[in-house]
């Protein structure tokens, strides 16, 4: 499990306990973003010191080894994620760029390819397609974007689809789509058939490649959210500052109303009169009212992530990661058959 450490400048590798098994120092400003590439075993960070970050660990010393990668941005790096063949990952910055890197074996490091236009903001997001060659990004101007990642360098042989209809250059803008709000989290379904993302102004918003025009939008009542992952082809989760994670179904074009997955049972007889209440304030100098939240989560979700999957390629269990520094497991089978009308 990854965490990274906001205050230190550092971030942790942590066992199932909690106790540190090593700590990673390198980076001088406040990491941002860490992902691992769970095949080949290697970590990837990048930070406020507008550097990134790939850790492979020495099998002979069983330390982790950082190796250079070239970012040249001007600006922090903010968000870091590999692709799904792990030979490459992308970097979002506040410099209005996406930064694709990927190996070079004569020199020994990480070199990039820059995509700029028409970025005008800071990239707060990224995902790839599952065909290794696609991603999308999230960004503070408002939009949602997908661009061909395809490398000459790497021999890249792209397959014509849905969101690339003829063979597209590097950086080439396959589509784009304007929200009410900052784009905080941008994911492709498992099929990389559709594209969902969350946006500031509490919207879930879903497209389908073959039909780029017609966006499903869908305004929620909850508080912004700021993540969402796939449950299924037909189902997402979201949470943010709502504490909570919420499924959502799609049918035909529109998103059926979220069903909460954080239930608990309300407990028996923990009242108190307002008698008692006065009492217990004259007798003490402070009212002993219960301000815990009746959430898992006491404040904002920031990510949720998939841990395991079924057969059939959907989600069979999920982590949610807040600002109050808790990380929940989610058990989606357990989920469905203790929460009434929940679809999955």
């Amino acid at each position: 499990v990854l965490s990274s450490c906001w205050k230190r400048k550092q971030w942790y590798q942590r066992r199932v306990r909690g106790t540190k098994e090593t700590e990673l120092q390198k980076h001088i400003e406040r990491v941002k973003c860490v992902d691992w590439a769970p095949n080949t075993n290697r970590i990837s960070t990048c930070a406020g010191d507008r550097n990134a970050y790939v850790w492979n660990l020495n099998a002979e010393t069983g330390v982790w080894e950082p190796s250079l990668v070239l970012l040249r941005i001007e600006r922090a790096a903010t968000y870091i994620r590999w692709s799904p063949a792990e030979d490459r990952f992308a970097v979002g910055s506040g410099a209005r760029l996406l930064s694709v890197c990927f190996y070079d074996n004569e020199h020994d490091w990480w070199v990039s390819k820059h995509i700029k236009k028409p970025i005008r903001s800071t990239i707060l997001c990224v995902d790839w397609h599952p065909s290794n060659h696609i991603l999308a990004i999230g960004s503070c101007d408002f939009k949602c974007r997908i661009f061909s990642a395809a490398l000459k360098e790497t021999n890249d042989k792209p397959e014509i689809s849905g969101w690339m209809p003829k063979l597209s250059k590097f950086s080439a803008l396959l589509a784009e789509y304007e929200t009410q709000g900052w784009v905080h989290s941008v994911k492709f379904s498992p099929s990389g058939d559709r594209l969902a993302w969350a946006a500031h102004d509490a919207s879930i918003n879903i497209v389908h490649m073959d039909s780029k025009d017609s966006v499903i939008r869908s305004l929620t009542p909850s508080l912004p959210l700021l993540s969402i992952i796939w449950a299924s082809e037909g189902s997402v989760v979201c949470a943010g500052h709502d504490n909570y994670p919420s499924l959502y179904n799609i049918n035909g074009d529109t998103l059926s109303a979220g069903t909460r997955l954080d239930v608990k049972e309300k407990k028996a007889g923990g009242g108190m009169s307002a008698m008692a209440r006065f009492q217990q304030l004259d007798r003490t100098g402070a009212d002993t009212k219960d301000s815990t939240l009746g959430t898992t989560h006491q404040n904002a979700i920031v990510e949720l992530r998939v841990t395991a999957t079924g057969g059939d390629g959907t989600c069979t269990q999920f982590s949610s990661v807040g600002m109050d520094g808790k990380m929940v497991l989610w058990n989606l089978d357990a989920l469905a058959s203790s929460i009434a009308d929940l679809k999955i």
